[in-house]
């Protein structure tokens, strides 16, 4: 069924009204995060509706780049060799024929909102939403002017990775303070109306530019910042396993090539915590919100990452790579009368939210959803499912219990570099251990089970 066709999916049997979904999506963050055991990070509220939800220790995207990430999560449709690629990818051009999870909702008389970033571009499955809004100013979200030239509009970087850009700015001046201010307009609104909502919220930060207002920057010492343990780069590792984090070196003030000082890899991780205290803020007013409307009750809030990010391990920036550091994300659901701080090590990946979403607001999921629906998890039981497949370019992962087994193959899925890592001896992932002639055996199950597991499309040209 085309994403256009507005045939009627049924609602399954049920003895209560369908449950809202506040559906927040949060750019390049980490599971960095008091409720996965660091304790550095500033995120009162993200601890708070933690301490409220069911908490995914072992959460992966299927895809650890932006574009491809959203659209393979909102449509429940697997990443292949040839299908959600990079950052431009397109939902209703990858997979026109799968119904997405907004267009679905909408279909079974939800109201869908899209604030911020939700796909990559903003109007990717246009019809799944009656209202699409992204705030307007610069992509890059600079505040001074000469930030604002040097950036020459969208396509380009110039202004600085980092800055906390004026002395007194308010929080709104950046985008993710519009977005929670509109979030809040629309809870509002929709307390007013009769059909149940799914609300998506898209905010932009932690992804670079680090600009934060810089009350959020002072929240941290830059002199008890430390490079992170895993500032490395093996020889063991393929080579091909690492980049040069172009992302990052499209600012004028990141080396074009090379290792960056030290002072500036700390400045970095710096700015990234003060971004995550930022958009926490933002993210606990609009929570606030729904406790204020009285709507959580009746309300599933849902958050996650898109992907995680590369903070230094590995001597990396940005995402686009698989290590569990690109490939591991927070993931945390509340659900009214079900969840209260309870955490899981069930692996879970993204492709599985769609199906449990639909599960817990009694709407079938479509044949095209190729995940598996979590809901029992939340149930109480134990998952029967210990494995999780991601992919990045030639690059696939399979993450199957403590082991992270990769590899690069060709189109015609022939395996040319592999890595392989064990969590249990090495969790930093530092000794690739796939050439090592006592682990020869296993790599031949890791082949075979990767190769079960990745999806029946994912050698298909189209």
């Amino acid at each position: 069924m085309s994403c256009k066709d507005k045939k009627e999916v049924a609602l399954l049997p049920q003895d209560k009204t369908p449950k809202n979904i506040l559906f927040i999506a949060v750019d390049d963050l980490r599971p960095e995060l008091n409720f996965y055991g660091a304790n550095h990070i500033q995120s009162p509220n993200l601890d708070k509706l933690a301490n409220e939800s069911l908490v995914f220790n072992r959460a992966y995207c299927n895809v650890p780049v932006c574009g491809a990430s959203r659209a393979s999560l909102l449509k429940g449709v697997r990443p292949t060799r040839h299908r959600f690629i990079n950052y431009k990818t397109r939902a209703d051009v990858d997979a026109p024929d799968a119904i997405s999870l907004p267009n679905l909702l909408q279909q079974n008389g939800y109201t869908t909102i899209s604030n911020g970033k939700i796909y990559h571009y903003n109007n990717d499955d246009s019809l799944a939403w009656h209202n699409n809004w992204f705030p307007k100013g610069n992509i890059r979200d600079y505040q001074l002017e000469k930030n604002i030239v040097e950036n020459q509009g969208a396509g380009q970087a110039n202004g600085g990775a980092v800055s906390h850009e004026m002395a007194q700015v308010h929080d709104t001046a950046y985008f993710d303070g519009k977005i929670a201010q509109k979030g809040i307009a629309d809870l509002r609104e929709l307390k007013q109306k009769k059909e149940p909502f799914f609300l998506a919220l898209g905010f932009m930060k932690p992804h670079l530019p680090f600009n934060a207002p810089k009350k959020y920057w002072d929240l941290y010492d830059r002199n008890s910042i430390e490079l992170p343990e895993s500032y490395i780069q093996p020889k063991s590792t393929p080579r091909k396993a690492f980049h040069n984090f172009g992302e990052l070196r499209q600012y004028n003030n990141v080396p074009k090539k090379g290792d960056i000082t030290d002072a500036l890899a700390k400045e970095l991780i710096h700015g990234y915590y003060a971004c995550v205290s930022y958009v926490d803020a933002q993210i606990g007013l609009v929570l606030d919100e729904l406790k204020r409307l009285e709507l959580e009750d009746d309300t599933i809030v849902i958050l996650w990452g898109d992907h995680g990010w590369n903070l230094g391990d590995h001597k990396l920036w940005c995402k686009h790579v698989t290590f569990e550091t690109a490939l591991r994300t927070p993931l945390i659901i509340k659900v009214p009368g079900k969840t209260k701080g309870q955490k899981t090590d069930a692996i879970t990946e993204y492709i599985d939210i769609y199906p449990t979403l639909t599960e817990l607001v009694g709407i079938k999921a479509p044949e095209t959803v190729e995940g598996k629906s979590f809901v029992p998890i939340l149930n109480g039981k134990t998952s029967k499912k210990d494995w999780a497949v991601s992919k990045f370019k030639d690059a696939v992962t399979l993450i199957k219990g403590d082991l992270f087994y990769t590899e690069w193959t060709k189109d015609d899925g022939v395996a040319y570099e592999r890595m392989l890592f064990d969590h249990k001896t090495d969790p930093l992932e530092l000794e690739n251990l796939a050439e090592k002639p006592d682990y020869q055996e296993t790599v031949k199950v890791l082949a075979k089970e990767l190769r079960e597991n990745w999806g029946k499309d994912f050698l298909a040209k189209n």
